[in-house]
């Protein structure tokens, strides 16, 4: 019995070490060289548009470290950035940090995880300051990036919106609670066409921010009143407590911006998300969905609906 255990006990160990020896190390390739551009860029019709905006960057390597002095060199300077409504063409001026409204400094912090009131980092946008650039819906726009030798080029639209029919606070499944709220909104889902949305919100006048799934399609609704529950969005790196997750509070001022968008724009919001979600040992890699061509990133249109509420269940 001992000698058979004892040949047992080799056998597992020769198995393992076979396994081990077969074993090739991967290495990423990480070299810089191969940077790519990327967009980020906005144009909204609505209740509270923003002026279009694009932020240039470039890509971070795969392995590294990320610290001021990479961020001095993130963003691209001296670039022509145009955009064509349909009837004139509009030349974006580069502005940094303070210059930027305080709207667009907030939103392009929060894309690029980054504090609006930073001075240790100098991010630029390129904006349409003099609000040249007409924004309606049902318009189609063309964005082309001129970046030394190199042209980057994107289309978006602007959908017809569809707002918010109803907006209904109701308290939470569960125990009693007198401090926390559920919100259920109603939209009314145009039939035979495939429609898309996504929503930030904001509490008390912080910034908008994007819930971690922060896109929807109509795929379960075409065509229907459907009503669904919104989540309070969690600025990202913020601690989230499982108990109130989703839930808002009452006595707060809310802002909810809803946005019909179209297809492309959709695409790279839900593939941006699920690629932000998808963490732990067992997750699989998502590639985020561009429509800019030769970089990475997106160039989106919105067609907003703005919402200011207090938290009150009746």
């Amino acid at each position: 019995m001992i000698v058979n255990r004892f040949y047992q006990h080799l056998l597992l160990m020769c198995c393992i070490l076979l396994v081990f020896s077969c074993e090739t190390p991967f290495v990423p390739d990480t070299s810089v060289s191969d940077q790519e551009y990327v967009v980020e860029g906005f144009v909204e019709a609505g209740d509270g548009a923003l002026p279009t905006y694009v932020i240039l960057t470039r890509s971070l390597p795969f392995v590294g470290v990320v610290g001021p002095d990479v961020f001095d060199d993130l963003f691209v300077n001296d670039a022509t950035v145009t955009v064509w409504d349909g009837i004139s063409e509009t030349t974006l001026t580069e502005l940094c940090l303070q210059d930027l409204p305080p709207d667009i400094r907030a939103v392009a912090a929060q894309t690029l995880g980054l504090d609006p009131d930073s001075t240790t980092v100098d991010f630029c946008a390129y904006v349409d300051v003099a609000s040249s650039v007409v924004q309606e819906f049902g318009r189609s726009y063309d964005l082309t990036v001129n970046i030394e030798a190199v042209q980057l080029k994107a289309t978006t639209s602007i959908p017809q919106p569809v707002p918010l029919i109803n907006l209904t606070w109701e308290d939470p499944p569960g125990a009693p609670n007198d401090t926390l709220a559920t919100l259920k909104v109603t939209v009314n889902d145009p039939a035979n066409e495939r429609n898309y949305y996504r929503y930030l919100s904001a509490s008390d006048g912080q910034p908008l921010v994007a819930p971690f799934a922060s896109v929807v399609d109509d795929a379960l609704f075409d065509g229907d009143e459907f009503e669904f529950p919104l989540n309070k969005a969690v600025p990202r790196g913020a601690e989230v407590d499982p108990n109130t997750f989703g839930l808002w509070t009452r006595g707060d001022s809310i802002t909810l911006k809803w946005c019909t968008i179209d297809q492309a724009h959709f695409d790279f919001w839900q593939t941006f998300d699920f690629n932000n979600n998808n963490a732990g040992p067992f997750s699989s890699y998502t590639r985020v969905a561009s429509n800019v061509e030769g970089a990475l990133g997106v160039w989106g249109g919105y067609a907003v609906e703005l919402y200011e509420e207090v938290v009150e269940v009746e």
